[in-house]
């Protein structure tokens, strides 16, 4: 036995055959086929339908095959899988044993992103669903099909890196050249002509220049919005609410006074289509007098101004943060007479017989310890200010020169007093061409587009 030869036989599996009804229906193969354009262009979507029409066709006349579902998305990128729904819901399908095989035209259909790519043809091997990628001839569960798929789908990743490159060079070149690329599907007071170019919209400019006069007269985001809503004013988009960030963007937009600023938003990820604000990661370029203006400049100016002013009340860097508001007479107007800081509308005693409302110090509020200013009684306050009202009324000319005499004693300069002397006269003479205007307005004597020219002036 020690010196026998050893003999290895091999014994193959014994081959059965199953020609039974349901053994053949489950050899068939469940196949889907995905299908993908990146633009809505009518070029692209010849070869979109083309694509679903000959996936159908081949998946059916299979006898191998059974049919499932074209899976097709239209003018979607393929950087990204988030916003592709079709591909979302065939994924989904696959994962709940819906399908066998999933056919593409190639990688770059699947996907141009390599990381993307990769993730999602391991996950489907996982769960037992092959993908062919028709173009380059592989099929996911080919031994060597993970080094080729890293490389084509790389190389896919590299391709779309470069169109989006080459779409950033053309949108530069197009700003240098001063080519208008401004987009009025939701932009409340302009339309574009048939040469593109931007044209008032009049109706819609009425709305603007009220949200602009009213900001300037002391509403802020939210009553201006109320007010708009009040009146049935829809916004740009056809909707009855109005919120503070449509003010504020109307606000601060640029073009209202004539000019187009480009370029205020970059894509910083071309896999992702992240975009952000430009705060100087690329050029910006402005063109001046591109189209008629709405607004002056100077009435701009005077916004972003008021804005500003009321950032640094709220949220800026002042020591004495209070809150912004017009909804009370008194609000951000009184001051502690001890430390100088605003005083707070409080509820005392809310419910009961001795119910008021107080004013008082935000120093005080914050801790005693800070200020020993007592609270001020609301009435008393509308009292003492409607006496001073009445004895101005009364007498003016003995008030403004006690108030003259007050900046005098402040200012400690004659110019200054000077200065102010030919201000009042001034503010005197607007005072009474706006009488004279809205006089005229009431007697019908003047037309709604002058009046708000001069309104605004």
């Amino acid at each position: 036995m020690a010196n026998a030869v050893k003999k290895v036989q091999v014994l193959q599996p014994i081959q059965r055959q199953d020609n039974s009804e349901d053994t053949l229906n489950i050899s068939k193969r469940r196949v889907c086929a995905y299908c993908r354009v990146s633009t809505d262009s009518d070029e692209q979507m010849e070869s979109y339908n083309a694509q679903v029409s000959e996936y159908k066709k081949k998946i059916t006349e299979n006898p191998e095959w059974e049919f499932v579902d074209i899976y097709a998305d239209a003018g979607i990128s393929g950087t990204n899988v988030k916003h592709r729904l079709a591909f979302n819901r065939m994924i989904k399908d696959c994962e709940n044993g819906m399908i066998d095989l999933v056919i593409t035209k190639s990688i770059s259909r699947f996907a141009r992103n390599t990381v993307d790519c990769l993730k999602h043809v391991r996950e489907l091997k996982n769960i037992g669903v092959e993908v062919f990628f028709e173009k380059e001839n592989i099929y996911s569960f080919d031994s060597k099909m993970e080094l080729v798929l890293t490389m084509l789908s790389s190389i896919a990743q590299e391709e779309s890196r470069n169109i989006s490159e080459n779409t950033k060079w053309g949108l530069r070149k197009r700003f240098r050249d001063g080519v208008t690329i401004c987009n009025t599907e939701r932009f409340l007071g302009y339309d574009k002509d048939e040469n593109g170019n931007l044209v008032i919209n009049e109706e819609q400019a009425k709305i603007v220049k009220r949200i602009f006069r009213e900001y300037l007269d002391g509403k802020g985001y939210a009553a201006i919005g109320r007010g708009l809503e009040a009146d049935g004013i829809k916004t740009v988009a056809g909707k009855s609410k109005w919120w503070d960030s449509s003010i504020r963007g109307i606000l601060e937009n640029e073009k209202y006074y004539g000019e187009l600023l480009l370029q205020k938003t970059v894509t910083v990820d071309y896999l992702t289509k992240k975009r952000v604000d430009n705060d100087n990661l690329e050029p910006m370029y402005r063109i001046d007098n591109n189209h008629e203006p709405i607004i002056s400049k100077k009435m701009f100016d005077l916004v972003q101004q008021e804005r500003k002013r009321r950032f640094e009340i709220t949220r800026g860097r002042n020591e004495d943060r209070r809150k912004y508001s017009n909804k009370y007479g008194f609000s951000g107007k009184l001051f502690c007479e001890k430390c100088g800081k605003t005083l707070k509308r409080r509820h005392w005693n809310v419910g009961t017989k001795s119910e008021k409302i107080v004013w008082q110090c935000n120093s005080y509020i914050n801790g005693k310890k800070n200020c020993s200013e007592k609270a001020v009684d609301d009435l008393t306050l509308k009292r003492a200010f409607i006496q001073l009202y009445n004895d101005m009324v009364v007498d003016k000319g003995s008030f403004f020169k006690v108030f003259l005499e007050n900046i005098n004693k402040i200012m400690s300069k004659e110019s200054k007093v000077s200065e102010i002397n030919k201000v009042t006269e001034s503010m005197g003479l607007l005072e009474q061409d706006l009488s004279e205007l809205v006089q005229l307005k009431l007697r019908k004597q003047i037309d709604d587009k002058y009046y708000n020219k001069e309104y605004e002036r």
